[in-house]
């Protein structure tokens, strides 16, 4: 597979205000083009597929729907899976399905994406936010433990940046207790934990396939799980009916059918499953793309004292959907937010991931949190950048990364 090199990005990363830096001499970019942040792989295959697909006579939730579900269930083991429009929308679904709603608590980390959250607000549950281990940035499952009360329904971890979370402890806890496991794998396709891919449980998981994801549909979904879970998740996820319009307009269908739910509208189209089946194909070389990538990386930051590198422990497969480098406290005479303005006058784009959630006004305002309320997940937002890490990148577009860091580090140094 030829991976070409570079494209647009829309990304863009939030910032919090820091003193003024010391003054320098601007930088002479070595790259003549800025280097985007995430772009999507897209190939002519993916191009042919989507135009297959508009030339017949289904759009929208249809047989290559059908198609890349099976495909997915089968390439992460998974008992069964629906396709659905996000990540969003099978973790709303997910809740919806197991009856979470008000007066219901749900524990999930503050250092995700805030829709990870906002699911929860949006059944009427309460959030319960505990704070996440120093190394991989996981949800800790001793903090787990200890804000289990008697109205605890469900814990969601994130597979933060595509490292699994430490699911033994966690399912252990969710038994014990008799809560939902909610995976939330936006990030952790392909990745595995204590040698089974993630998704290949029987409690519900969600994926995503969003323009930055591992796997993408542009927009995108699933949720896998036991199969009469899955098959009332379908049925929530169409407007609560018995039949979606595939099956009631092929060939042999019937128009009949009936609200037996006041559902929601997160199907998936056949147009973004035809992106999926594509991608999916390539997902093995997409992959080693990515941790070619890695290695580069480790290779240079490794030993350089400014730098704490991501971690991969050895009972899990990385799926490495972010490298999240984190600056070491004191190291540099500059912060996180100029270093990302250093590297962005060098023309390398990059992210920050994530902003916590208990420091959203939403959130600070309702639930009175504080910034030092989860100090290990406000700590490490406050010293990390993600650097370019997507298959597009040509070894020449990482050596540009590489120098452009180890330049902004030397010129900094303390």
């Amino acid at each position: 597979m030829t991976f070409p090199q570079r494209g647009n990005d829309s990304f863009r990363a939030q910032r919090v205000m820091e003193p003024s830096p010391p003054a320098s001499t601007p930088p002479r970019p070595r790259r003549s083009s800025y280097l985007s942040f995430s772009p999507p792989l897209i190939g002519e295959e993916e191009i042919a597929e989507v135009v297959d697909t508009l030339r017949s006579d289904w759009i929208t939730t249809g047989p290559k729907v059908g198609e890349f579900e099976a495909a997915f269930a089968a390439r992460v083991s998974a008992p069964a899976a629906v396709a659905l429009n996000s990540c969003t929308a099978a973790l709303h679904t997910a809740l919806a399905v197991s009856e979470i709603g008000p007066g219901d608590e749900v524990i999930t980390t503050p250092l995700t994406w805030a829709a990870t959250v906002n699911v929860i607000e949006h059944v009427g549950a309460r959030p319960v936010l505990v704070d996440v281990e120093p190394d991989t940035l996981t949800i800790d499952p001793a903090r787990i433990a200890a804000a289990i009360t008697p109205r605890t329904r469900a814990v969601i971890p994130v597979h933060y940046a595509g490292h699994p979370a430490d699911m033994a402890s966690i399912d252990a806890l969710a038994r014990d207790h008799r809560l939902l496991l909610l995976e939330d794998a936006a990030h952790a396709l392909p990745a595995a934990y204590q040698g089974r891919t993630i998704g290949s449980g029987a409690n519900p998981v969600a994926f995503s396939f969003y323009a930055t994801k591992n796997l993408t549909t542009a927009e995108g979904g699933m949720l896998t799980g036991e199969p009469g879970f899955v098959a009332r998740a379908r049925i929530l996820s169409m407007h609560g009916m018995t039949r979606d319009a595939w099956k009631r307009y092929q060939k042999g269908g019937n128009w009949r059918c009936e609200v037996v739910t006041p559902g929601f509208k997160y199907n998936m189209t056949d147009i973004q499953a035809a992106l999926g089946l594509c991608q999916l194909r390539k997902l093995a070389a997409l992959q080693e793309r990515r941790r070619h990538v890695v290695r580069l990386y480790a290779e240079a930051f490794q030993g350089d004292d400014a730098f704490e590198l991501p971690v991969e422990r050895p009972n899990v497969e990385h799926a490495w959907h972010l490298y999240v480098l984190r600056l070491r406290a004191g190291a540099l005479q500059i912060g996180r937010d100029r270093v990302i303005e250093e590297l962005a006058a060098r023309n390398i784009g990059t992210g920050v991931h994530y902003v916590p959630v208990h420091t959203h006004p939403y959130y600070r305002t309702k639930y009175g949190y504080r910034p030092e309320s989860f100090p290990v997940a406000y700590d490490n937002f406050e010293r990390m950048l993600s650097l370019p890490l997507n298959p597009r990148l040509s070894d020449q577009d990482v050596a540009d990364v590489i120098d452009a860091v180890l330049d902004v580090v030397q010129r900094y140094r303390r």
